[in-house]
């Protein structure tokens, strides 16, 4: 019953579709690349790119992995363009080694050539992956990306892209549940001011006694943890984008309990076509950050209750992975879009 929930848009569908993507699911891992330098291991498994070091070792741990090529639906790309700059590649010269990757899959074995990619796909959660992969237009045009930074006025492409989770891990503290009495605070963002719409929030609201924004980050020195500690008593997380349109609180906030407040327009919400975003989070547009405070006293209780929704699981990443989990959605969307290039 837990997994028919409202939060999906059918949840009937979702649960047959996930049983036959378990069953049949298959993807090929190219074997090729420097596993000390840059390919098939991730740089990390914590921080706000955790996620694709996550997909990268999951991907090897999971039942969806085939060796055979010719029995796969879909081939990954293993580059991990985070594992790249962390080792102080240039935005250059990462852009050249994957597009000579690229021409190397391409002259080595038959199956780009089948789609001209279209059944490849790559991950990466670092912006710098968008970048990356501008060397390749067969790459953009065809392969589908499943990027942490899924923007509209960017090129990502609903249809065939995916967008990747941020998901800032380990989370530091634990799960927050129902506590709705227990939430005193009607906002709370905290952060830098690199962008527009940050700095828009900040100078609107930062003065307010019920809205809790600062334009800096709460310092360490305050106390242990006083940044998450804020998310178990607070109603509605303010989650504009930054440099991207993402922000790693949408899933601090779900973790904690508390409802994301997204403020980032172009965003294509990760799992978009699966969950109804409606059901579990307020979604305004920018040019509404002056009625931030207005908008959010407008809800009414039984809303505010409604909202929480236990999509927790779907957040959160595990190794080895576990079923409905982050790495096992991405795997939803990515099995959606296997015969989107099928002639």
């Amino acid at each position: 019953a837990e997994e028919l929930a409202n939060v999906y848009h059918s949840p009937e569908v979702f649960r047959l579709n996930y049983a036959e993507m378990e069953a049949k699911f298959k993807v090929y891992v190219y074997p090729d690349g420097d596993a000390s330098t840059f390919y098939q291991t991730p740089r990390k498994l914590t921080g706000k790119y955790a996620s694709e070091g996550y997909f990268f070792q999951n991907i090897r741990e999971s039942r969806f992995r085939t060796d055979d090529p010719y029995q796969a639906d879909l081939f990954f790309i293993p580059v991990s363009c985070h594992k790249m700059r962390g080792k102080g590649t240039s935005y250059e010269n990462i852009t050249i080694i994957v597009h000579n990757y690229v021409e190397m899959l391409m002259s080595k074995y038959p199956f780009w050539n089948r789609t001209l990619g279209a059944d490849h796909f790559f991950v990466t959660c670092h912006d710098v992956g968008v970048r990356a992969t501008e060397g390749v237009p067969l790459l953009v045009k065809n392969s589908i990306r499943a990027v942490c930074s899924p923007s509209y006025n960017v090129g990502f492409i609903p249809h065939k892209d995916v967008a990747l989770p941020q998901i800032l891990q380990p989370f530091a503290l634990p799960a927050g549940g129902n506590d709705t009495e227990n939430r005193t605070i009607l906002g709370f963002w905290a952060g830098h001011r690199n962008s527009r719409i940050r700095v828009e929030l900040a100078d609107s609201w930062e003065n307010d006694t019920e809205l809790q924004i600062s334009n800096n980050r709460i310092s360490r020195a305050t106390g242990h943890l006083v940044y998450q500690k804020k998310f178990y008593r607070t109603k509605y997380c303010i989650c504009p984008g930054g440099s991207q349109v993402n922000s790693a609180r949408i899933a601090d906030s779900i973790h904690y309990g508390c409802i994301p407040v997204i403020l980032s327009d172009y965003y294509y919400l990760p799992f978009n076509d699966i969950f109804d975003w409606q059901k579990f989070s307020i979604i305004l547009k920018e040019r509404e950050v002056k009625q931030l405070k207005q908008l959010l006293k407008g809800i009414s209780g039984e809303k505010f209750v409604s909202l929480h929704q236990s999509v927790q699981k779907h957040f959160q990443w595990n190794s080895p992975p576990i079923r409905y989990d982050a790495f096992h959605m991405v795997m939803y969307d990515l099995w959606l879009r296997r015969h989107a290039i099928k002639y």
